[in-house]
């Protein structure tokens, strides 16, 4: 707390080049090393279809997001949003989803650092791995913004030679390329729902908006620019690799970018691909930290969690206690659980937690015009959480619906 009583603020250090990077980081991470496999299994040869879809979704969903952050610069993201613009129910709703599904995700990446570096030993290295990375994060956001610059050179140079590798080989054929609905509609769109996992980064940037220089102008310039480049990236990664395995083998892939450059006929590219995924993972586990404890810092100062998270480390002016919390429970779940298999709900969270910052876009203006972009959100948010499998839809339905009970007995209990 600041001598007025008020919250201690962040520090303002992030320009566009840093908060484009972070936005990258989160979303060039482990998705594009694991997503390609069960989107492809789906949809069959409309992956590209898949793709097309999570993209536009996303594009929605970014622009909504540029346009509130730009007008609310604080720590929290849609939690801020939904409760300046929809009410403080729907603002917790949206930060309860957030933070309990990118927590499974934190532990998730952390175990696939452990798959790739070392199998027999995964949740021994998933738990050194949070470790580490609490500690880069203590340190400062400036510190963080680094790391990530360096993690997201290494995983592009690691994709271009995937993409080089594959469209060069005599193993490529255009005709693997060929766009239909194999896996029919609801396919496409489970797909869709499973690649926009590897899209969400972007929300890391609002979430930072409190450590952000110049937020109105910096945010909206930095989400569209990084969605951009991420949307690319993963378009060349997609075609490559099915131009070289067809839609029906890289369904059954295990590790498809490294069954791809095997394929191609470069084996010793394999190693280099499984060093680019555990990087990968580092990258978006560091992003995933930085996201969960900003939203857990902006729910902490509402009591919505306990206060004493709320508070601002004086020297790194980061939220120290927030970041430590969010890494214990991550490393607990690291060591414990083997939480792969959540990528459906944190989905289903993420999609969620979208509906409700398209909802708050939504008030900003009344021209049917400027509301457009988040009517397509908000529709392709439910349309693609609801088409996920049928597990993570119970799954998360469950957990919104005990984050709205245990908001109701608080308010019940207050109110007495």
């Amino acid at each position: 707390m600041t001598q007025s009583g008020s919250p201690a603020a962040l520090r303002r250090t992030l320009g566009v080049g840093d908060a484009v990077v972070i936005g990258l980081g989160s979303m060039i991470g482990a998705g594009v090393f694991a997503a390609l496999a069960p989107a492809a299994h789906a949809a069959g040869s409309g992956l590209l279809l898949g793709l097309a879809l999570a993209a536009l979704v996303a594009y929605c969903n970014a622009v909504s997001s540029a346009r509130l952050a730009a007008l609310y610069p604080a720590s929290g993201g849609t939690y801020v949003y939904g409760r300046e613009r929809l009410g403080e129910f729907w603002g917790y709703l949206a930060g309860w989803s957030f933070v309990v599904g990118k927590t499974a995700s934190c532990a998730a990446m952390a175990l696939t650092v452990g798959a790739y570096v070392w199998p027999e030993q995964a949740h021994a290295v998933a738990v050194a791995a949070v470790v580490a990375l609490t500690a880069v994060n203590y340190g400062g956001i400036q510190k963080s913004a680094w790391l990530t610059r360096a993690i997201v050179a290494v995983v592009l140079a690691v994709l271009a030679s995937v993409v080089v590798a594959c469209l060069s080989s005599g193993a490529s054929d255009a005709g693997r390329l060929d766009v239909g609905a194999s896996g029919g509609v609801g396919g496409v769109l489970q797909a869709a729902g499973l690649l926009f996992f590897a899209f969400a980064g972007y929300a890391r940037i609002a979430t930072l908006g409190e450590e952000v220089r110049d937020p109105a102008r910096t945010i909206p310039r930095a989400i569209p620019l990084a969605l951009g480049i991420t949307l690319a990236v993963y378009a060349c990664v997609a075609v490559a690799v099915l131009s070289v395995l067809g839609a029906g083998e890289l369904g059954r892939a295990t590790a498809p970018l490294a069954d791809a450059v095997r394929a191609a006929g470069v084996p010793g590219l394999v190693p280099v691909v499984r060093v680019g995924a555990a990087v990968a993972a580092l990258g978006s586990l560091l992003a995933l930290i930085l996201g969960v404890s900003r939203t857990t810092l902006a729910m902490a100062r509402d009591r919505h969690l306990p206060g004493a998270l709320a508070a601002v480390h004086p020297r790194y002016q980061v939220p120290h206690r927030a970041e430590l919390a969010v890494g214990a429970v991550v490393a607990v779940l690291a060591a414990t659980v083997d939480v792969r298999g959540a990528i459906g709900f944190s989905s289903f969270g993420v999609l969620a937690y979208y509906a409700v910052a398209n909802a708050s876009a939504w008030t900003l203006d009344t021209s049917p015009v400027a509301r457009a972009v988040p009517a397509v959100g908000f529709l392709g948010c439910l349309t693609l959480a609801f088409a996920l499998p049928g597990t993570s839809v119970v799954t998360g339905a469950s957990v919104l619906a005990l984050g709205a009970a245990v908001y109701g007995v608080r308010r019940w209990a207050g109110a007495r």
